[in-house]
């Protein structure tokens, strides 16, 4: 592990290019980082030094960092452990058992665990919800991403508020603004399944004071869904406008089970919506609407879920299954092309987190988050069209290079702030209390 220090003057030379999914691709650029924002895409022109560092882009596709806005970082700790069950059998009699055995250490280090697999295959920024999520900041900070944090609240019993709304606003007050800004806080109701209306109105107003936003799961399930309806008399999405808290940013994972309705009301407050195909898919929840939703309005963006559901945290992958998934729900084999799946993935994701006006795109005066793809593997050959090769043949093992704010986190395959090594040993012997 090489870990680069300070804020450099970086030149990535002759690479191809894709400042932003409908632009298509530039074959051939050179692209000026200084500080901890772009300088220039030049296509033509002569660049001129001094560099700091020149990275050699021949036969590489640079990319905007790619964000993985719905997971649980340290839910890698149960990759592989009751697998194939519906959703609710899997957390009530499996996960939510063992979580109870959670320690910060086993979170701190499975977090890291992640962020290793996420550098690896991309991500350059995240939205996770959890416990212990202190550890998750520490792991982050230390790793170098960006991200959006929040402790999961559950509270469905009145006299488990008090404790659970303490602990998520200590925690937001505490991390919000800090790694230079690249972690912020947002609160986090699991789901309107977990959490009264009490909760709800109380986070709103929390969210307000604070200026942070809400994230949490919505509409998962088809069986979800026709309970809350019962119970309730109207949808998870229409009970959550009533009790206002559309009125705060709010990102909410999956919509898999949504109606008409339900997506004019997403649109109308701007709620964005995390798609988490893979997730969905091995649970079987079903695949979210995710065609009528961008026809309606919504900001649509994409997360892996937790390792424990999705398997693993490769956002390429998720962005292949997206563009597929659309086509076969719609029968459109037009439906969500090559270039709007990556705006899943970089841009509308920067938006959900609550940075779009500073990233998704390699442009002048962005941040840049970036990452690099060799383009040597005979799967990218011809190369008819990058960006379609990259969405439908693209491989997350292919990231050679990754940055964040001018800093590398990944360089030529090297990990520049994390021992790989040293956290998978003490994965490898935390795991052995859950097995």
């Amino acid at each position: 592990m090489r870990i680069l220090q300070g804020f450099m003057r970086i030149l990535i030379r002759g690479a191809a290019v894709i400042p932003k999914p409908e632009a298509g691709v530039i074959p051939k650029a050179d692209v000026v980082i200084e500080g901890r924002r772009f300088a220039a895409v030049a296509v033509e022109e002569e660049v001129q030094g001094p560099f700091d560092k020149i990275v050699e882009g021949e036969g590489k596709l640079l990319i905007p960092g790619l964000v993985n806005a719905h997971t649980h970082l340290a839910m890698t700790l149960f990759r592989g452990l009751a697998q194939d069950r519906p959703l609710m059998q899997w957390l009530e009699e499996e996960v939510w058992p063992r979580e109870k055995k959670l320690t910060p250490e086993v979170v701190h280090w499975f977090s890291l665990l992640g962020l290793v697999e996420m550098i690896r295959s991309g991500t350059t920024a995240f939205a996770d919800m959890y416990f212990f999520m202190e550890e998750v900041a520490e792991a982050a900070e230390k790793a170098g991403l960006r991200a959006l944090l929040s402790y999961g609240i559950i509270a469905p019993t009145p006299e488990k508020i008090e404790l659970e709304l303490k602990k998520a606003e200590a925690f937001a007050r505490e991390w919000d603004g800090k790694a230079e800004g690249r972690i912020r806080a947002a609160l986090s109701p699991h789901a309107p399944y977990t959490c009264g209306p009490e909760v709800w109105k109380r986070v709103v107003a929390l969210a307000k004071e604070l200026r942070i936003p809400i994230h949490t799961h919505l509409s998962e399930t088809k069986e979800e869904v026709e309970r809350f309806r019962a119970q309730v008399g109207r949808s998870p999405v229409e009970w959550l406008e009533e009790l206002g808290v559309f009125g705060v940013h709010t990102l909410a994972a999956h919509g898999v089970h949504l109606s008409e309705k339900d997506i004019e009301i997403l649109a109308a407050h701007g709620v964005h919506v995390a798609h988490c195909p893979t997730s969905n898919l091995k649970l079987a929840c079903g695949i979210a609407p995710v065609v009528e939703m961008l026809k309606g309005g919504v900001n649509v963006c994409l997360g892996t879920d937790g390792a424990g559901s999705a398997g693993d945290l490769n956002m390429v992958e998720e962005m292949r299954l997206a563009a597929l998934l659309a086509k076969v729900k719609t029968g459109d084999p037009q439906a969500l092309p090559a270039p709007e799946a990556l705006s899943l993935a970089t841009w509308r994701g920067a938006a959900a987190l609550g940075w779009g006006k500073d990233l998704g795109t390699i442009e002048p005066g962005r941040r840049a988050d970036g990452v690099m793809i060799k383009l040597g593997q005979a799967h990218f050959f011809p190369d008819y069209d990058l960006l379609a090769n990259l969405v439908y043949a693209g491989r997350g093992s292919e990231v050679d290079t990754v940055f964040v704010d001018g800093r590398f986190l990944l360089l030529e395959g090297e990990l520049q702030t994390l021992d790989e090594e040293e956290i998978l040993g003490r994965c490898r012997e935390l795991a052995k209390k859950f097995r």
